[in-house]
């Protein structure tokens, strides 16, 4: 991805609203707030930040991508981001594009993260792939794209993030 196009994708995930059960429709600002609170709360435990982005085909293509924070053994909290685009990709081409959606969040959570002193926290980026079906030929390289942007890459069945989360409000 070139620098414009970068900066193109940063600036619509700063423009972006998601949802949250409890709090409804929050910035990209106040998801990040909210996170930082919640880890905050209670600071010994151990947490997990998770994102991952599943699509659905329909007459256009509706793509959500979920942040999710969890306290491990103790729950956590989740917020989604819907948005519609006319269908014209392949099932390839929309597994690359989820994984890019789910790695310019996560890119911004980690950029956050580090200058509010939090760079201890790893994120994992939970990709709609797996060993049975048809993504299975392009595991190694979504795999290999989130790992070389610095991020742990999850795969079905471990992804809920993308396979259960974000599959929920596609629907």
């Amino acid at each position: 991805m070139d620098f414009q196009a970068t900066g193109r994708h940063v600036w619509k995930v700063l423009r972006m609203h998601f949802i949250n059960p409890t709090k409804g429709r929050l910035s990209f600002e106040q998801v990040f707030r909210e996170i930082a609170a919640y880890i905050q709360e209670d600071a010994e435990s151990r947490y997990k930040l998770i994102v991952g982005t599943d699509s659905m085909l329909r007459e256009e293509v509706c793509y959500v991508t979920a942040i999710i924070i969890l306290r491990e053994g103790k729950g956590g909290r989740f917020f989604y981001a819907k948005e519609k685009e006319r269908a014209t990709l392949s099932l390839k081409q929309r597994i690359f594009y989820e994984t890019s959606k789910s790695l310019g969040i996560a890119a911004k959570l980690a950029e956050k993260l580090t200058s509010r002193g939090m760079h201890d926290l790893d994120i994992e980026i939970h990709l709609d792939v797996g060993e049975q079906g048809k993504t299975k030929e392009i595991i190694r390289e979504v795999v290999g794209m989130v790992t070389g942007s610095g991020f742990d890459a999850i795969i079905k069945p471990d992804s809920y993030g993308a396979s259960k989360v974000a599959d929920k409000y596609t629907k």
